[in-house]
């Protein structure tokens, strides 16, 4: 999903600032909510497609650094956890009934 450059460039940013040592798994958490929370800020009282797409890049470039660090420090291997999870949502709501539709899996 990420490759490696990019991973390695994220963590010796953290580390070069001695970081890591309030990159715990609640904090980061918290820190991602609070990102994704900025993110849904630029949508605030606009029209659907009314924002800046250097804001939307911004926000979250925030949202998935936080949860790319998150991932890193309890050993998740992102690639698997969206295979997984997508596999999950293939049971869930199938094509035939999903296609088109905007309900919850227990409403199909």
């Amino acid at each position: 999903m990420i490759d490696t450059e990019t991973l390695e460039k994220l963590l010796k940013f953290r580390d070069d600032r001695d970081w890591e040592q309030f990159h715990n798994s609640k904090d980061l958490a918290l820190a991602l909510s609070i990102e994704a929370s900025e993110l849904l800020e630029i949508f605030l009282w606009k029209k659907d497609e009314d924002f800046s797409k250097d804001k939307l890049e911004e926000e979250l470039a925030d949202v998935f650094m936080y949860g790319l660090l998150l991932a890193h420090k309890n050993n998740i291997d992102i690639n698997n956890i969206i295979l997984k999870k997508l596999h999950k949502n293939d049971e869930k709501y199938p094509v035939n009934k999903a296609k088109g539709r905007a309900d919850k899996y227990d409403e199909l």
